[in-house]
């Protein structure tokens, strides 16, 4: 059970929410709700489903079809104690979740009151879901990870990324403009929450930003429910194993970007001679992040 205490009720009956999620070092779309709930106060459990594969016949796959057939994580489910043999409803879209969130929570200023700024709110909530493309498939989230000389080649050879890096500040620099800070719309709300994985990309890479948009990314960084996560990303980060498709014996480690970079003289994935092996390595690695963040990844 996470550290919280209000909890959400539902015509006077208690609803116990679980928030089912991936690993927090790389799924960035399990880490937006659960900002949303600590930030809160909202009593929830936390429910991590270890990734293992691809295939049906896994653990991961397995597990997460016992409560829905999309086979993805995150997803909220919401058991009301008023009818504890019922189906427990399922939510497994960020902004419904939030939205859910905000209905049971009036008291709370998830989406802030004033009327232009929840509009905009929203509209930049869309936007994060629908845009920033480029960003999001060639920076994938890595909290753990350290990776300035990427983000340098990323920079220089990808300018749709540097694109999106200049509307994401353009959006921020608009909003905090109406709202005078300190956060987007004045408080945290659920837009700092989706936009704080954007901040760890941003980190991991060392990618270049304006001094004006830099304070705020600071305050986020340093805001409790995002450092809470960004410590048990760091601590938690595991090597997934698969299983090798080039020997049914043999086994391969998904190896963290940052420990591959790390080991490795350049961007190549050097983690062996034998190139049908690191092939393998490479292509692993690719699957999870599509997995996790499904291109674009958000």
């Amino acid at each position: 059970m996470a550290g919280c205490s209000v909890k959400l009720t539902e015509a006077g009956w208690t609803v116990a929410i679980t928030l089912f999620i991936g690993d927090k070092n790389y799924s960035s779309w399990s880490m937006r709700p659960w900002l949303v709930l600590r930030a809160f106060g909202i009593q929830f459990t936390e429910k991590f489903i270890p990734f293992d594969g691809f295939s049906e016949s896994l653990q991961f796959k397995q597990t997460v079809a016992k409560y829905w057939p999309a086979g993805k994580v995150r997803f909220l489910q919401c058991s009301n104690s008023a009818s504890p043999q019922a189906d427990p409803l399922i939510i497994w879209e960020t902004l419904a979740i939030i939205e859910y969130l905000a209905k049971q929570n009036p008291q709370f200023k998830i989406w802030p009151r004033n009327v232009a700024l929840r509009a905009q709110a929203r509209s930049l909530c869309a936007e994060m879901q629908s845009g920033f493309f480029a960003l999001r498939r060639h920076c994938p989230t890595n909290i753990d990870a350290d990776l300035p000389q990427i983000g340098r080649l990323i920079w220089r050879h990808k300018l749709l990324v540097r694109k999106d890096i200049d509307r994401i500040e353009t959006a921020w620099r608009n909003i905090l403009k109406l709202s005078k800070g300190p956060f987007l719309v004045g408080e945290f709300s659920a837009l700092d929450a989706f936009y704080a994985p954007i901040i760890t990309r941003i980190q991991t890479y060392k990618l270049p930003v304006s001094e004006d948009t830099a304070p705020y990314m600071q305050r986020i960084r340093q805001h409790p429910s995002v450092k809470k996560p960004s410590k048990d990303a760091i601590e938690s980060a595991v090597f997934a194993i698969l299983k090798n498709p080039i020997g049914s014996t043999r086994r391969i480690y998904l190896i963290q970007q940052s420990f591959l970079f790390k080991k490795a003289k350049s961007p190549a994935f050097c983690v062996t001679s034998r190139s049908k092996y690191a092939a393998a390595i490479k292509e692993r690695i690719e699957l999870y992040f599509d997995y996790f963040c499904p291109s674009p990844c958000p």
